[in-house]
């Protein structure tokens, strides 16, 4: 029996593996610069970049994505209680203490940004899409991952925290290559 299956798995095999040149679809190639957003990506999906650009109205804390203490959420600084009551012009100098940057915030809640729970084409789409990215400019997004404090910060979070895996020098070269190829989506 097992001398008649065997040329049978064989030729079952043989089919597999070749194709005939019909049945090949060729994909189109990506186009130029749409790899560029890959690194991108990746560091607006990290707790640095997720916690402040969250789903909800709520800002997330640690490398973890916990719900930030004290029931703070954008409406907060509408009663009163503003991120900077806590969160200083610069990090405290213990592991998980508050961090800082000068004027820390979150996006508004008419442009939330938000970054949780998006593939990298939505992201994508929203970077470029002034509507919905707090009416920047292309060349204004550019200089918002160059020079921002709170994007910077994101590179020096005090101790306790983990970088973004992409760093600042490279990701700002990614997001220039992107921008200059005419920021193609994935």
């Amino acid at each position: 029996m097992m001398r008649r299956a065997a040329p049978s798995v064989f030729l079952l095999a043989a089919l597999f593996a070749t194709r005939s040149p019909a049945a090949a679809v060729d994909a189109p190639p990506a186009p130029p610069g749409v790899g560029e957003f890959g690194p991108i990506a990746r560091d607006l999906l990290s707790p640095r970049c997720v916690n402040c650009h969250p789903a909800g109205d709520a800002p997330l804390v640690g490398d973890h994505g916990q719900p930030h203490r004290m029931n703070i959420t954008r409406a907060s600084a509408e009663a009163g209680l503003p991120c900077t009551s806590c969160h200083r012009e610069q990090n405290f100098d213990r592991p998980h203490g508050p961090p800082g940057a000068p004027n820390w915030h979150m996006p508004s809640k008419e442009t939330p940004m938000v970054f949780e729970g998006k593939t990298p084409h939505e992201l994508c789409e929203t970077l470029k899409d002034p509507a919905r990215n707090g009416g920047r400019t292309l060349a204004a997004l550019q200089e918002h991952f160059a020079i921002d404090p709170i994007v910077l910060w994101s590179f020096a979070p005090g101790p306790g925290r983990t970088l973004p895996p992409v760093l600042h020098a490279e990701l700002v070269s990614h997001v220039r290559r992107w921008i200059a190829a005419g920021a193609p989506c994935p």
